[in-house]
């Protein structure tokens, strides 16, 4: 059985439909992209998933249980949780603090210590810059504090919004380099990301989402190699 399993959902803002009938599955332990051009409706997935919206048909399973009316801080304590786009921070607490809230929820609070000494080690950066304000960071600095927030909720799957946006190659890089370490640390990944070639080159698989719909869904590397992929993505 999928950790997460999307069945056939339609998403609206207002009068608009923005997903159509839309399936998607990812199994525990899986790192997942899903990859388009912007407004295709990557974002709107996930905040269906999160319970920031809900679904008008279709339904969305989390371990075996159904989410798809449920409230996001209820989501949370399923251990889902999203790093969302632009990072929201709280820019004038500091660092410890901002991560500290992270771990707000019933299962994380109990084990916050010992979780904040993981995300530290996974980390290091946001250990030596624990008493800054988050405002002072650098935008890498800020994506990565971002990442240890989730973490500090202790997610089963971890869903990333466009975390490369707005950083220069090297800190892209090292941002990728960080989600593969989470990956490898067994949490599940799913990721969406404008950075097409980064994101495939992380995941087990990935979906093509082009106007709400899925248009193309397999392995990784098969779409890496693909004619449209390369065309429409890459720019080859």
């Amino acid at each position: 059985m999928p950790l997460l399993e999307v069945q056939r959902i339609d998403v609206y803002y207002g009068d608009v439909q923005v997903i159509f009938d839309l399936s998607l599955h990812v199994q525990e332990g899986e790192v997942v992209s899903i990859i388009g051009s912007n407004g295709a409706g990557k974002s709107t997935l996930l905040k269906t998933i999160s319970g920031l919206m809900h679904p008008a048909r279709g339904g969305i399973t989390f371990n075996g249980t159904s989410i798809s009316k449920t409230l996001p801080e209820d989501i949370v304590k399923h251990g889902i949780v999203q790093v969302p786009e632009g990072r929201r921070l709280f820019s004038l607490m500091t660092v410890k603090d901002n991560l500290i809230v992270g771990a707000y929820n019933s299962r994380a609070k109990p084990v916050l210590e010992q979780t904040l000494e993981e995300v530290y080690e996974l980390l290091p950066r946001l250990k030596e810059r624990e008493n800054q304000l988050a405002t002072t960071l650098s935008g890498g600095e800020q994506q990565m504090l971002a990442i240890g927030r989730g973490l500090m909720a202790k997610p089963k799957l971890l869903m990333l919004d466009e975390p490369s946006l707005g950083l220069a190659p090297i800190l892209i890089k090292e941002i990728f380099e960080t989600m593969r370490k989470i990956a490898d640390q067994g949490t599940t990944v799913l990721l969406v990301e404008q950075d097409v070639k980064h994101s495939l080159d992380l995941s087990e698989r990935a979906y093509v989402l082009e106007h709400g719909r899925i248009a193309m869904e397999g392995k990784a590397q098969e779409l890496l190699d693909d004619p449209h992929v390369k065309t429409a993505y890459l720019g080859l």
